[in-house]
């Protein structure tokens, strides 16, 4: 359990680094591209502190937590139809 709190706690302290960053170097770009930065840096963070589903979308507003469950299942029904084909394609080859 302290390992968790020790990843949660270092994982809080990269977040507000990027956000004093922000702060300091305001870029003049539209909102949507700061917002579509900010969520990029989020899901390199996220694969680094290997954070949960729950997590992620605990710090997403609840929409953009929708849109990240729905790329997710696609890309699982896509991982799963790729794999599907090539078992498919496997025994065909085997028949002959």
């Amino acid at each position: 359990m302290a390992a968790n709190t020790d990843a949660f706690r270092r994982f809080q302290e990269e977040l507000a680094a990027l956000d004093r960053a922000a702060q300091q170097h305001p870029a003049p770009n539209s909102q949507e591209a700061e917002m579509s930065r900010a969520k990029s840096e989020f899901l390199l963070l996220r694969k680094r502190y290997n954070l949960s589903v729950a997590d992620v979308i605990a710090f997403f507003p609840q929409e953009d937590g929708i849109e990240y469950l729905r790329q997710i299942i696609a890309e699982s029904e896509h991982g799963a139809r790729r794999a599907g084909k090539r078992q498919a394609a496997s025994k065909t080859k085997t028949k002959t």
